[in-house]
């Protein structure tokens, strides 16, 4: 990775990863177990529906979240390793060159205490671990290998994201690096890689590899060493110059003697060189049965955007799992909105067929009920807080009229679920054809002046991409007074329509939702003139800057002449 890692901060919350991580055995590979993500149905349809798929979800705002933060594995053992190694701490030396008469290297291998210390490391108390890495190598080295051989570096730094991340797309390290290779986000948006609330293509393993060859050619071009550039990818190159500076030689174990670089980095070169000469003879230290994962291959469509990956998974029939793990960049596993189309991959032989269903797929909200048994200990608080769900939806969903419960009690806890079904051929996603066949759940909302589709996501219980994604709609923002939206809810979602089924952040939040299904009539406006600012205009109407900008969904204080604000709503008494 791109930057010092030495401090290891946020213990607190590693602790609580690794403690999580064990106790999940075997480890997994992020959130990859996400309702909507474990299966594809299967089953007997209606005549006019040839498959389909449920997801399942608790917040119309996070519903698709799934940025995976799995601990970088090479992480866990750190301070087992640094403990070790610090009793030798003053006897680094370069030792011997690797005999390479059964292998020969490209990386500069040399074998001495540190490297027999990781070589020892990987085959007793890291073995499962390193042989699951090894495994899983498989599946990246053929294409790692294939781009640095393109750009003329050494095939055996293909062997780095195996000590950065244990070649898992979704670690995430205590310090923020992120991938494979484990970039930090300064790092990897220099180098090209773009990194925002949709996507996060350190994850991506081919974009991530060229970015990390490109930072890697520079940092030999700087140090003219393989063993200083590999040194510099971990603690960044300003710490290595002036290690050089200090100890005055280029030679990495000379530098290495004494206390001028951190222990952490200086673990780097060794571990790697072990992890080096264990990956390409791994028979000669004793793992003789690794079943190494098929290597990496697929095909690549152009999807819309907003489009999640659990109605390209009905499209093509495809494994949810197989998808998401082709497309972890992905961080709220839907393509972004924007640019009018997103390259997604699709296993092989995939492409046509998914393609040619994707918009045959429909997707509808329906609110189902799981029963939650009062306990002496509960209350509606408490009940909310375990759900996550808002008090007045609650007292809603059960028809009560106050707190009070009783021990015994049967409460029914709404949740959500977005089925996707793929119509038949003759029909497609169009207003007519769907509203045809969902006649039942087709909701029409004519947008009031001040409406945004944040505000109506809230007022629906639905996913603000989903609304965008039924409407054709590319930028969430997009929205007009007048514009007629199609929605698609159950019996259940629309009577629980108007109070935001999920706890909001603050009460407020609550308020403007339930605040767009008021008539224009109740509604206060305000057309900005020429002069006006946002502090003029709350002077005068004795509001704050924050209530001005909580009701018009403002991120900052900029307002243009001729736009209209959200003053004031009668019924809330504002």
């Amino acid at each position: 990775m791109s930057t010092d890692k030495t401090s290891l901060p946020h213990i607190t919350l590693l602790a609580g990863l690794l403690m999580l991580c064990i106790a999940c055995a075997p480890l997994r590979t992020g959130k990859e177990n996400h309702p909507a993500m474990d299966h594809l149905t299967r089953q007997d349809h209606p005549e006019n529906i040839v498959a389909v798929s449920t997801e399942t979800h608790t917040n119309p705002e996070t519903s698709h979240l799934d940025d995976e933060t799995t601990v970088a594995e090479p992480e866990q053992t750190a301070s087992l390793e640094i403990k070790e190694l610090e009793r030798m701490d003053n006897n680094w030396e370069e030792g011997a060159a690797a005999d390479e008469k059964e292998i020969s290297y490209d990386f500069p291998v040399t074998v001495n205490r540190q490297v027999e210390f990781y070589l020892n490391f990987f085959q007793t108390s890291q073995r499962t671990t390193f042989a699951r890495w090894l495994a899983r190598s498989g599946r990246y080295l053929p294409m790692f290998q294939q781009k640095l051989e393109e750009a003329g570096l050494p095939l055996d730094l293909a062997y780095l994201p195996m000590i950065e991340s244990g070649y898992n797309l979704s670690a995430y390290s205590s310090a923020g690096a992120a991938g494979p290779w484990q970039f930090m986000r300064a790092t990897g948006r220099h180098y090209g890689l773009k990194i925002n609330r949709y996507v996060d293509e350190r994850r991506d393993p081919v974009k991530s590899t060229e970015a990390a060859i490109k930072y890697l050619d520079k940092l030999y071009k700087d140090f003219g060493s393989w063993q200083l550039a590999v040194a510099a990818y971990n603690a960044g190159e300003g710490r290595i110059k002036k290690a050089i500076r200090r100890k005055g030689t280029d030679n990495f174990w000379k530098i290495a003697q004494g206390r001028t670089l951190n222990i952490e980095t200086k673990r780097y070169v060794p571990k790697l060189i072990a992890a080096i000469m264990i990956a390409k003879n791994p028979s000669q230290y004793g793992f003789n049965e690794i079943t190494l994962d098929l290597p990496l291959a697929y095909e690549e469509i152009k999807t819309p955007p907003w489009t999640t990956l659990a109605a390209v998974a009905v499209a093509g029939e495809i494994n949810s799992k197989e998808l998401r793990d082709l497309n972890r960049q992905l961080r709220r596993a839907m393509t972004p909105p924007g640019a009018s189309s997103y390259t997604l991959r699709v296993p092989p032989g995939k492409g046509k067929i998914t393609s040619q269903n994707l918009a045959r797929v429909h997707a509808s909200i329906a609110t189902e009920f799981r029963t939650h048994i009062v306990k002496r200990t509960d209350s509606l608080s408490k009940i909310s807080r375990l759900y996550n769900l808002n008090k007045t939806t609650l007292l809603k969903a059960n028809n009560l009229r106050g707190p009070t419960l009783r021990v015994g009690q049967r409460l029914r806890i709404p949740y959500q679920t977005t089925t996707y079904v793929l119509l038949d051929k003759t029909e497609t996603t169009g207003r007519q054809g769907v509203a045809a066949i969902n006649a039942d759940n087709l909701l029409l909302h004519k947008v009031r002046p001040g409406e945004t589709l944040s505000h109506l996501a809230k007022l629906y219980n639905v996913p603000a991409h989903l609304i965008a994604s039924w409407n054709g709609l590319k930028n969430i923002n997009s929205i007009r007074a007048g514009q007629q939206l199609a929605l698609y809810l159950d019996e259940n979602s629309r009577k629980l329509a108007g109070k935001p089924l999920y706890k909001t952040a603050k009460n407020t939040t609550t308020q403007t939702a339930v605040k767009s299904n008021r008539s224009a009539q109740q509604l206060s406006y305000y057309k900005v003139r020429g002069g006006d600012s946002l502090w003029t205009i709350s002077r005068k109407f004795k509001l704050t800057l924050d209530e001005i900008r909580r009701w018009n969904n403002l991120t900052n204080d900029l307002i243009k002449p001729g736009a209209q604000l959200l003053i004031k709503d009668s019924d809330l008494g504002v």
